[in-house]
């Protein structure tokens, strides 16, 4: 895939769907999303454990 194809089905991009080529293929990416086919691996903080809950301000005002 070259950096101006679409990473769905590889036929050039269009502006006005960037980063692919037509909306057909930005619903196929948002369905694998929404499915989970999709994930970004990584352990959620445990509600209960207040020590994580403290730690939760201090990284969104890093943002």
């Amino acid at each position: 895939m070259s950096a101006g194809s679409c990473p769905i089905c590889g036929r050039p991009r269009e502006t006005a769907y960037r980063p692919f080529c037509s909306k057909r293929c930005g619903d196929i990416d948002l369905q694998r999303w929404l499915t989970g086919r999709y994930r970004i691996d990584g352990d959620l903080p445990d509600e209960d454990d207040p020590q994580a809950l403290a730690l939760r301000p201090a990284a969104e005002a890093e943002e």
